[in-house]
């Protein structure tokens, strides 16, 4: 009765370890995802310009990113301001910014 205890115990740890392993692995991918988003959007931008398909559809994978996070963790990686939000408080054009701040 006392191996089955200990087994049983062994398990419930090993478990809540890999859970909280999955939770770090959730978050950095998170950041990963949104941090290539945010880079291509940039570097598209740069090399075929605000309008072209190429910076489009990287605004439309960053906004995927944004969302997936949140979605799963409830936060989400600002990578312009290098920290974790825990609001739902991103703006989908806030690239747009800085667009309106380069021709003015």
């Amino acid at each position: 009765m006392r191996r089955i205890r200990f087994v049983l115990t062994c398990l419930a740890f090993a478990g809540a370890f890999l859970l909280a392993g999955a939770t770090v692995v959730r978050a950095d991918d998170c950041q990963k995802r949104i941090a290539k988003a945010d880079h291509k959007l940039h570097q598209a931008i740069d090399k075929h310009g605000w309008q072209s398909s190429q910076a489009e559809h990287w605004r439309h994978e960053l906004a995927e990113a944004r969302s997936s996070c949140w979605e799963h963790g409830h936060r989400w990686w600002d990578e312009d301001g290098h920290r974790w939000h825990t609001e739902r408080d991103w703006d989908d054009h806030d690239h747009d910014r800085d667009h309106d701040h380069d021709h003015h």
